[in-house]
């Protein structure tokens, strides 16, 4: 198993739509594995592979407290959400260290596939229902920054921006000490 790298928003490989899983083999499994790593390693409660620029629709969830329930979710379809909506601080391994309220459907239910490629089905709320909807959002080329005002987006960008300048000019003073 390996740490994936986790894209970071504005990068625009963000933003692609992610198609459909065709083959169910080990490198799928593998795939899977190495998310779930990543997305314990973060930590998080989800991740969607085009987060890890693979943009294959793809979703490992785990919300529990012990991270030991993993659930996994190929070609997910939204089939029903409800009616009554409820607003959820959402985060994302994507935007690390922003927190913002966004309003969803309280309910939802979803059919996928699992990892052999079976059909299952399940209805969702709470806390897992947000989850689905934010992940699925990933496959469709959408960040939850998206929801929020422009006046916040533009804050969160401008932010995200200037601590990718300071990671690369870290990265590019330790190299160049190394040099010496």
């Amino acid at each position: 198993m390996a740490i994936l790298n986790i894209l970071r928003y504005p990068d625009p490989r963000l933003h692609k739509v992610a198609r459909p899983v065709t083959q169910f083999d080990n490198r799928l499994a593998k795939l899977v594995q190495d998310m779930a790593e990543t997305m314990y390693e973060a930590p998080g409660v989800g991740l969607a592979a085009s987060q890890v620029d693979v943009h294959e629709q793809l979703v490992v969830i785990d919300i529990t407290e012990t991270k030991d329930a993993l659930q996994v979710f190929i070609n997910p379809e939204i089939t029903w959400s409800s009616e009554d909506k409820q607003v959820y601080d959402e985060g994302c391994l994507s935007v690390p260290g922003i927190y913002d309220g966004v309003e969803r459907p309280s309910k939802v239910r979803v059919k996928a596939l699992d990892l052999e490629g079976k059909p299952f089905e399940l209805e969702a709320e709470g806390l897992l229902a947000v989850c689905i909807q934010h992940e699925m959002d990933h496959l469709l080329g959408k960040v939850f920054v998206e929801y929020l005002s422009p006046l916040k987006r533009n804050r969160i960008k401008s932010k995200m921006l200037k601590e990718k300048a300071g990671i690369e000019r870290e990265a590019a003073l330790r190299a160049a000490g190394r040099r010496y």
